[in-house]
């Protein structure tokens, strides 16, 4: 790895302030936060100025936000991410961690289609493969998915008189009793599913956000029976969580998920 330059290390140091509090800082608020020279600063902050990185705020002289150009860069860098890759990168970090099966799953109409898997190393393990369709009602993905849905398009998917099947004896069939549940899950922010699609396995699943704040996909953590207690689950909770959150932030989603 070759040397940082030390005054591009600066300049990103003050793009990088921008990220926190109203968006907007004077020269003196980035003498103050960065300690550096106010020389280095007024030269830093011209040249950032002149390319467009960073503008003076109308009305407000001696006072910067943000220009054109981080956005310019931040859509061309949105337009090249790919969920599928991203998602499986992921998967694999928090595999590594708990090892156990990870999923990463969107939905389509009323099922989900796993995007990405990564296997654990038990001899026992769930059985499943990307590219896979399932009852979104079944699963921990699926419901924190359809969770994620406005009111209206719950509805609209599925409707109150709704016939859901069942993959297991403890899957929903009820419209009105998957409802209370995605209440209570939209609540948490986190989904449990407990034997609902595979008699063996149960499953955690946490929320995957875009740039936008927009729930676009699920990641969950699944675990045989064999392997499964009150305490595993929470653990894997925090586990499907923290790694849902990095995946989102990866998908420029900035903030609590």
């Amino acid at each position: 790895m070759g040397r940082l330059v030390p005054a591009v290390t600066r300049a990103l140091d003050i793009l990088e302030l921008f990220l926190d509090g109203d968006g907007t800082l004077s020269a003196p608020d980035i003498v103050r936060r960065l300690q550096l020279p106010r020389t280095t600063v007024h030269e830093l902050v011209t040249t950032l100025a002149a390319r467009s990185y960073i503008v003076q705020v109308p009305g407000q002289p001696g006072r910067y936000r943000l220009g054109v150009r981080p956005y310019q860069l931040g859509s061309r860098y949105a337009e090249q991410l790919d969920l599928a890759a991203e998602g499986q990168h992921v998967a694999r970090s928090v595999a590594e961690t708990c090892d156990e099966t990870v999923h990463v799953a969107i939905l389509e109409g009323t099922d989900v289609i796993y995007i990405a898997k990564v296997d654990s190393t038990h001899a026992v393990r769930m059985v499943s493969a990307a590219g896979r369709r399932l009852p979104a009602h079944c699963t921990s993905v699926g419901k924190m998915l359809l969770a994620s849905l406005p009111a209206e398009e719950l509805a609209a998917r599925i409707p109150d008189g709704a016939e859901l099947v069942a993959m297991t004896p403890n899957s929903i069939t009820d419209p009105a009793v998957l409802r209370t549940v995605l209440d209570e899950i939209r609540g948490r922010g986190l989904a449990v599913e407990t034997r609902e699609s595979n008699p063996d396995v149960s499953c955690v699943a946490a929320p995957v956000r875009d740039r936008a704040g927009q729930v676009v996909a699920a990641l969950s953590i699944s675990v045989p029976m064999i392997r499964w207690s009150d305490e595993r689950r929470a653990e894997l909770e925090q586990l499907a969580a923290k790694g849902a959150a990095e995946l989102s932030e990866r998908l420029g989603h900035r903030g609590a998920a």
